[in-house]
């Protein structure tokens, strides 16, 4: 029959998997966060680019691959925003500024209270592991006592 520190083992071992997994989890979701967060602030500043840019302005256009096309700027205040789900609509430059610049602060406090549940995931490990550590060496103290 197990002792009661050796179930006690047990049920920490697996909290422990849990919450490591539970981290994971919420590192990668930062990570997805970090992603796009970087995409909106590239967007954002080209859309400052944008402001100084006259109508008929040619323009380096990315294609992918660090590669370009040349094109001219038809009207510099209007702009195509992503609304989500496939959807996107016409707004001028200084809604689309706006619509970005409240995207990016959604995601930063999203991103913060990630960081924050991962910090609290970690902390709790941290505790975890004291235990685990601790309940093993009075085991092994048990043990060895017992094999005197």
């Amino acid at each position: 029959m197990a002792s009661k520190s050796e179930e006690e083992l047990r049920k920490l071992s697996v909290e422990i998997r849990v919450l490591e997994a539970n981290a994971e989890t919420v590192q990668s979701r930062i990570n997805m966060v970090n992603a796009v967060i970087t995409d909106l602030s590239y967007a954002s500043m080209t859309l400052e680019g944008l402001e100084k840019e006259k109508e008929n302005s040619e323009l380096m256009v990315p294609i992918g691959g660090n590669s370009y096309i040349k094109a001219r700027l038809d009207n510099p205040d209007k702009i195509i925003v992503g609304m989500g789900a496939g959807v996107s609509v016409e707004k001028t430059l200084q809604e689309a500024k706006e619509i970005i610049k409240k995207r990016l602060e959604n995601l930063e406090n999203t991103r913060l209270t990630l960081q924050q549940q991962l910090a609290q995931i970690a902390e709790r490990i941290g505790e975890d592991r004291e235990k685990f550590e601790a309940l093993v060496a009075a085991l092994r103290e048990e043990k060895a006592k017992k094999d005197v």
